[in-house]
């Protein structure tokens, strides 16, 4: 037996001697037609490259599909590349692939080879019995009986039916060579769709050798670090036509034209997404992307509603709001002085100039509040348990079911393979395979778990740096506005408080530090990935998921988490205020009279829509600038050929974590509109209209600016599902702690049932009674006011400050009175009342709401009972015919459907 690996594990490619990979008739043409890159450029004749179509994805002879192209620029001088080059290439035919290359001369930028593949039958059979990729056997008869009421509403948001459903639903089951005339072959070139092609050749590409027999080096496997190393430039399969015209050639199916016309202009924003033609195209784990995106951004749809009609409510009873009458009133609001918000720097101040802040608080401030909290802890549920019924119809349509034991099997990780020296017996299979020694594991997981710690508190001690500038610059902008006297402020002076401008120029410095540290932990993460060695796809993607999640956790939300349950709450009182790093001068912040719920709000908005427009220009404006500077010498001579292959290197490279970015800005944005929700009830409309467009955008840049992705498979949305669930659970409780602690909603109804001096139910002389008041002569000198306003006089002998504590005149001088003891056990009621209402509704509905829809469950029972049958009828169909024609005989061995296929050998033991 050979062995292309040289060793005694691995996986398996199976060699093909040159007349098994012919011998079929369907496929009519010559081994040696095609060759690696030296012959063909020694023996091929000049060809008139004007007469193939721009769109061609087959080979020169018009009969053979190109299911993958290599590219590479040959550089004379590296000699070990071209070697590499050679021996790899001699491997892959091998195996049984067909190659054709396109001479350097015949490029538009006059240096670049493309070595295009050709995948034959022999070879597509054999590896699709190697990953038991499914296949359909029989059209299925089982009648569809679900039927939408008032379904003729939809009509506008329907796409053509040849595009929603591009091919008709079959009963499928895992392809076996030896029983192919089983299924339904009608044409063995197009018997695999191309996603399934060009997955089964870059399994081939990821686990081919470029090395000897006799030299035996193990790492030197897969295509991708031929990548890696520059020996290739590219790797790539074929899309199959332009994005805006459909293919010149009968036999390209021009799907990518459809994908483009119906479903990445932005104006089909309003239809359906074509997920069966997406995942026709791209593969199981693309399509399952879109298929959540699109669920999720429907759902979205019910919590802002809900959301917009709570900030109405919020505008509507605008002028009820007694607190903010009290704050704007000359009599009230203007004869309160209140004490310095800084040391030195700020003086003394009148409460009514936080007139305007305290009424946009009440929009997000109110009753209505205290509703969206709970509504959004029960719509997160309903949106993961109606996602889990969705998921589970897509994998019986997409034949996903029996996927995740295939995925752990069979989709070992090349460079897990080659990293791994050790092997050891498995006790199912009875072979040995590569295995990572539990020692070099742990070590590898503890230095890998140190990195990441190391790079949250980078983000902890750059959260801290912002809250210092905050401290820092929030006198500075005091002594700026005081009194509104610089004329170039008179503007926006009444609109513009210090507080909002620290908060506001805090928060755009917060959010570039999120971008920079972004991008620095990305790299680092997958590096560290790498180290720890995955054995698998899904393994990696997770572990990878995890660490990203994690940093992009601390990085997005520390802010909103500083704003929300630490401003403000530990300040201290005139006289004895609290100052950060102990003894320095940066004194803690306050909140305004109006509460710290509108500063939470601008961050939000700043962090979250910043991050969303910003990743919307990414996604969409660099492909493009990029595709356009890469192409600009096809442009400038439109007389010469600009093929299929060449289109296609111009574009970007989705690569391997393409999706990863996506799912992670999706969470991200998750994360703002449940866990600090009731901070900004318009926060879900804002994800709406983002999502709405992020469809789109997705689409068009997959669709137009990206190569074709190598299909993948994917049964679920993997650890994203565990994450969304955790951010559900996490999202009860901050936005109970909000309600509470953040918003003054708890202070406002203790007082209006308890502490009121009149006999109405209102809010009258709540302000008065929510603060506190300080003796101004017990100031110290650090901290008295270095000026005073042109209003302050010698009657003024105390100032107030927000807090409930007793007057100075009091035995029990600034000590917290009743009333705070009061507010503090009604909101820890609060927050144990709500966070037991939700949670048990919470559960209520994942228990009444079962994952898998009973029809799928009852579909699933009769598609494999019915494999069971119809096999069982195969067999003994063959059986007979076998008895029948050997009934003379005393053999009554299995008959061979192809009797050439004991040539086969297995080139390593793996699979």
């Amino acid at each position: 037996m050979h062995r292309l690996t040289g060793k005694t594990g691995g996986d398996s490619l199976i060699e093909m001697s040159p007349t098994d990979s012919f011998s079929d008739d369907v496929n009519g043409y010559h081994h040696h037609a095609s060759t690696s890159s030296g012959s063909l450029e020694q023996g091929r004749s000049e060809i008139d490259k004007q007469k193939y179509s721009k769109d061609s994805v087959f080979f020169r002879d018009g009969v053979r599909r190109i299911d993958f192209v290599l590219s590479y620029i040959d550089d004379k001088d590296d000699q070990r590349k071209q070697e590499r080059r050679r021996v790899y290439e001699s491997n892959l035919q091998k195996v049984g692939l067909e190659l054709e290359t396109e001479d350097k001369t015949e490029s538009e930028d006059g240096k670049t080879y493309f070595v295009k593949i050709h995948a034959p039958w022999e070879v597509l059979a054999t590896y699709a019995d190697v990953l038991k990729i499914k296949v359909p056997f029989k059209v299925n008869d089982i009648p569809d009986n679900s039927e939408i009421p008032m379904n003729w509403l939809s009509t506008p948001f329907r796409l053509p039916e040849h595009i929603m459903n591009p091919e008709p639903d079959y009963f499928t089951a895992p392809f076996n060579k030896s029983k192919s005339d089983f299924f339904l072959i009608e044409d063995k070139e197009t018997f695999f769709p191309p996603s399934t092609r060009n997955r089964i050749v870059y399994y081939i590409l990821a686990r081919c050798p470029y090395f000897k027999d006799e030299c035996g080096d193990r790492d030197k496997k897969g295509i991708k670090r031929l990548l890696n190393n520059g020996t290739y430039t590219a790797a790539f399969p074929l899309h199959d036509s332009r994005y805006w015209t459909k293919s010149k050639d009968p036999n390209c199916e021009s799907e990518r034209f459809n994908l483009y016309k119906y479903w990445a202009k932005f104006f089909c924003f309003f239809k359906e997404q074509p997920l069966n033609l997406v995942r026709k195209y791209y593969g199981e784990k693309i399509g399952i992307y879109f298929a959540w995106l699109g669920f999720y951004t429907e759902m979205l749809f019910f919590a802002a509603v809900v959301g917009t009609i709570c900030f109405v409510y919020g505008f509507l009873t605008y002028d009820d709001n007694e607190w903010s009458k009290e704050i704007c009133s000359e009599e009230i609001g203007g004869n309160i002085v209140m004490c310095p918000l800084c040391d030195q720097k700020c003086t003394y101040w009148r409460l009514n100039i936080t007139c305007n802040s305290s009424w946009q608080s009440h929009l997000f401030d109110n009753v209505a509040t205290v509703f969206f909290a709970i509504f959004m802890g029960i719509w997160v549920t309903l949106f993961l348990e109606f996602w889990k019924r969705r998921q589970a119809r897509l994998e019986y349509e997409w034949d996903l079911v029996d996927f995740e034991e295939e995925q752990q099997q069979l989709q070992l990780r090349p460079e897990y393979e080659t990293k791994c020296t050790n092997r050891k017996l498995n006790r199912i299979t009875q072979e040995m395979e590569p295995y990572l020694p539990i020692t070099s594991k742990c070590a590898r997981i503890c230095l890998s778990g140190a990195t990441v710690l190391l790079w949250i508190s980078l983000i902890i001690a750059c959260i801290i740096g912002v809250i210092a500038y905050r401290l820092a610059v929030y006198a500075s902008f005091a002594s700026i506005m005081k009194n509104n006297t610089a004329t170039n402020l008179d503007v926006v002076a009444p609109y513009v408080t210090p507080q909002l401008a620290t908060s506001v120029t805090a928060s755009c410095i917060n959010f570039v530090i999120i971008m920079i540290l972004n991008l620095l932990y990305e790299r680092v993460a997958i590096k560290i990935t790498d180290m720890e060695i995955p054995k698998t796809h899904l393994e990696y993607e997770n572990k990878l998921t995890v660490k990203m999640f994690l940093f992009q956790f601390v990085n997005y939300y520390s802010s909103c988490f500083y704003v929300a349950f630490f401003k403000g709450k530990f300040v201290g009182y005139p006289g004895n205020y609290t100052y950060m790093f102990g003894s320095s001068k940066l004194r803690n912040e306050e909140c305004e009279p109006g509460g710290c719920l509108i500063e939470l709000t601008t961050q939000l908005v700043i962090v979250m829509t910043g991050k969303q427009v910003w990743g919307n220009i990414q996604e969409a404006l660099v492909p493009w600038l990029m595709n356009w500077w890469g192409s600009r010498k096809a442009r400038s001579h439109p007389e010469s050929l600009y093929s299929r292959w060449e289109q296609d290197y111009d574009l970007q490279g989705f690569g391997q974590l393409g999706l990863f970015y996506e799912y992670l800005e999706m969470v991200i944005q998750f994360g703002f509109i449940t866990l600090f929700v009731a901070s900004f009830p318009l926060a879900p409309l804002l994800a709406l209209i983002n999502n709405i467009i992020e469809v789109r955008v997705d689409a068009w840049k997959l669709t137009t600016q990206f190569r074709r992705p190598v299909a993948a498979k994917a049964h679920s949305i993997g650890a994203w599902e565990e994450i969304l669930g955790g951010m559900a659970v996490l999202s009860v409780v901050t936005n109970a702690f909000i309600v509470a602690f953040t918003s003054d909603m708890i202070p406002r109804l203790v007082y209006m049932y308890a502490y009121r001096t009149h006999d109405e139910l209102n809010m009258k002389g709540y302000i008065n009674n929510s603060l506190s008041v300080f003796n101004i002569s017990q100031f110290t000198l650090e901290e008295r006011p270095e000026e005073y306003p042109s209003w302050f006089n010698s009657s003024i002998t105390t100032c107030r400050y927000r807090d409930y504590r007793y007057p100075p005149d009091d035995k029990k001088r600034y000590e917290h009175n009743m009333q705070f003891w009061h507010i503090l056990a009604a909101k820890l009621a609060f927050i144990i009342i709500m966070e037991h209402v939700v949670f048990m509704v919470k559960f209520f509905v994942a228990w009444m709401i079962p994952d898998v829809p009973s029809d799928v469950r009852a579909r699933v029972k009769r598609e494999r009972y019915l494999v069971q049958e119809y096999l069982h009828n195969y067999e003994v169909e063959k059986l007979k015919i076998q008895l029948s024609q050997n009934s003379n005989n005393e053999c009554t061995c299995t008959p061979m459907i192809y009797p050439s296929l004991s040539k086969h050998e297995v080139l390593s033991e793996c699979l």
